[in-house]
């Protein structure tokens, strides 16, 4: 019994329980009540739901990854892993030796929320327990209470179990679909642990939504599930399982593909898509991504933006920069569901403001992310008069740029708080010149492009302590929706519909503070492109190492311009196989221009002799050295140690294995019929991560 018991809490996440101890969900009653006798109302059903959507810890929600908690930047570090943003250090994926297959989850360095890591069945164990009661119930009649309400909490539930399946996809592809409570026997659970191919688990996570779309209200507020997002999800869910089979068609990481590991399991063999080809599986899913996405952007209205930075209390504000540091979302027709916070007792509070008094808690915009902002002509900073400014100040770099990037990206000069007075001047006053050189995770900044996105200017003590802020967090918001349909219509057509034209003008008038046509966009940004000079930028001029069409390519920019900071960017450039590009060619992640004029200011120099505090090519380096010493005018927050990995390897660079995460090999030693063979094991690892543990990639 004890090797049962191990297998069901690390090969399956704890599929089988006690029954304690699945009732243990901080629900009202807790412990020791039969769910025979607790799923009988309707009051019942939605406090199971809610705990589940919203539990007590950020880092046990479902939705973590898009939600704020804690001491650090919130949902908007989330982005920091990937070549629009970054700290001063490089993630293991930008390494080659940098990530291992760990030998449980508890090493897995990807595995920071969750003590069981991404191989684990948590959230979808809840959903199934709950549809094991629930829906008998259901179909008999025999839960009482406000009918809309109990069909509402159930279709919040299948949106649950999507919404964790899509994570399971975008980590691992192949996945064990399990919508049972699992028996607590070794021969069930080896069972439960069969990979099913990515194609059939999306197939899965959509026929979820479908059914969630069958049950749930409309008229719910959007701190709960309502049909938009739903509809969104699947508009999501669908493009990113589109443009991975298109672009990874012919390799290990699709069904059929040549050395595709699910192969070598008997349960696999001969394996047929449900739709009969991948062809036609890429045509469903960008399809899907249209239908779905189109129902979303058709009723949304996208949140005012006036162009305007407020920097005083008679300033007129800016609903759209305002939006992401609001208190109270509920009344944003763009936001289609968000966490709450709030000071009571109980309640949970962030850092996100705090946070952006300071450095963003050590997170930074990149130069490629910045130079790949659009002028506000529309132009590349290249093209011929563009326009632009150069980078030798801060100041110059967001003047006459796209409007995204002057609300986003703060710069000297401006001021951080001043409601509902700007009396108090003695915390933190204008922003100055990025202080790279703090060694305080708190208060340090990272590449010198700090961002803004999450900013509230109130000056009360409530917003200037850490840990205090009850700004709302936006899990989904209505404009992908726009972007979802714009870039799955030219990857299934090739080109632009008219539809996807008045979503792009809508995204990008909004954007950039000014009308914009079609018309303008192909005059001023298409035609404008060079992708040679665009993938010195960008990683998603290219998917899998050749360049992309330039009207496929500017979608994909307005996309990365839109979500600053949002946690889009590595999921993207996954799904488009856009890093392939840096295998054989490391790329050197860099910020601001330091090595210019910038380093003749404080906090670079003493204000009292003008001695340099910059220190380089030494033990105790603060920066990276300038070009002049081999190394880059701009600062490189990674390479600052020329022992460390980052400027051995002579930059980031990336494994093909990266694109997914390895499984540890704890799940395949406990589901081995002996506990010791893994061959014998019915799951497979993940293309070229050994079966072993920790060791790094093969390729």
């Amino acid at each position: 019994m004890k090797r049962i018991k191990i297998l069901g809490l690390i090969a399956i996440g704890a599929v089988v329980s006690t029954q304690t101890s699945c009732l243990n969900l901080d629900l009202k009653p807790e412990t020791g009540v039969s769910p025979e006798v607790y799923f009988n109302t309707s009051d019942q059903l939605e406090a199971y739901v809610n705990n589940a959507i919203q539990p007590g810890g950020v880092g046990t929600s479902p939705f973590r990854d898009w939600l704020h908690g804690g001491w650090s930047y919130g949902a908007y570090g989330n982005d920091s892993d990937s070549d629009s943003q970054m700290n001063k250090g490089a993630g293991g994926h930008w390494l080659k030796e940098g990530w291992r297959t760990p030998t449980d989850d508890n090493t897995n360095p990807y595995d920071q929320d969750d003590g069981l890591g991404e191989w684990n069945f948590t959230h979808i164990y809840k959903a199934n327990y709950f549809f094991n009661f629930v829906l008998p119930k259901f179909e008999a009649g025999q839960i009482s209470g406000d009918q809309v309400s109990i069909r509402h909490s159930i279709g919040e539930m299948y949106f649950l179990r999507a919404w964790t399946y899509f994570r399971k996809l975008h980590a691992f592809g192949d996945f064990p679909i399990i919508t049972e409570i699992v028996p607590n026997n070794f021969e069930a659970l080896v069972e439960a642990s069969k990979r099913a191919p990515r194609t059939d688990v999306a197939h899965f996570i959509l026929e979820d939504l479908d059914r969630a779309l069958e049950l749930l209200s409309p008229t719910k507020p959007t701190t709960h599930i309502t049909p938009r997002a739903v509809h969104l999800l699947k508009s999501r869910v669908a493009l990113h399982e589109g443009t991975w089979l298109k672009y990874f068609k012919g390799t290990p990481f699709v069904p059929n593909g040549p050395g595709w590991p699910g192969a070598e399991k008997e349960y696999n063999a001969g394996y047929q898509f449900p739709l009969g080809g991948i062809d036609a599986e890429i045509e469903f899913f960008l399809t899907t991504a249209m239908t779905s996405a189109k129902i979303v952007a058709d009723a949304t209205t996208l949140t005012t933006n006036n162009g305007l930075l407020q920097q005083s209390t008679t300033d007129t504000p800016n609903p759209y920069l305002n939006m992401f540091g609001q208190i109270d979302l509920s009344a944003v027709n763009e936001v289609i569901f968000w966490k709450p916070y709030q000071m009571a007792s109980g309640g949970q509070t962030h850092s996100v403001t705090w946070a952006l008094q300071n450095g963003a808690y050590t997170n930074g915009f990149t130069k490629f992310y910045v130079d790949n902002f659009l002028m506000a002509s529309g132009k590349p900073i290249y093209a011929d008069g563009s326009g632009y400014h150069g980078d030798d100040e801060l100041v110059d770099v967001v003047k006459d740029r796209d409007n995204r990037l002057f609300l986003f990206m703060k710069v000297p000069g401006q001021l951080n708080y001043f409601l509902p007075t700007q009396a108090d001047r003695t915390k933190v006053g204008p922003e100055g010149y990025p202080d790279i050189l703090d060694t305080a995770q708190e208060t340090q900044y990272s590449t010198g492009y700090t961002p803004r996105k999450g900013i509230n200017f109130d000056s009360s003590t409530h917003f200037e302590t850490q840990a205090s802020a009850t700004t709302g967090a936006i899990v989904l918001r209505g404009v992908e929706a726009y972007l979802n349909y714009m870039e799955a219509c030219v990857e299934k057509n090739g080109v632009l519909d008219a539809t996807g034209q008045a979503y792009w003008s809508a995204v990008r008038s909004r954007g950039n503070a000014t009308p914009v046509t079609w018309a303008d966009i192909q005059a001023n940004t298409i035609a404008f492109t060079d992708m040679n000079k665009e993938a010195d930028t960008d990683f998603a001029a290219m998917s899998a190492g050749q360049l992309i069409d330039p009207l496929l390519y500017n979608i994909r920019r307005e996309r990365r311009m839109e979500f600053s900071s949002e946690g889009h960017r590595l999921r993207d450039l996954r799904r488009w196989r856009a890093l392939d590009q840096l295998i054989d060619t490391p790329r050197h992640f860099e910020g601001f221009k330091l090595w210019g004029p910038m380093q003749h200011n404080w906090p670079y120099e003493n204000e009292d002799d003008g001695t340099t505090r910059l220190i380089y090519g030494m033990t105790n380096a603060n920066v990276s050295a300038p070009l002049s010493a081999g190394g880059s005018d701009y600062l490189r927050p990674a390479e600052r140690d020329m022992a460390g990995k980052v400027y051995l390897q002579g930059g980031h660079t990336w494994m093909m294995a990266h694109y997914f995460h390895p499984i540890a090999y704890a799940h395949f030693t406990v589901s081995s019929p002996d506990g010791v063979t893994v061959s014998e094991s019915p799951i497979y690892q993940n293309p070229y991560w050994p079966l072993q543990p920790e060791v790094y990639a093969e390729q």
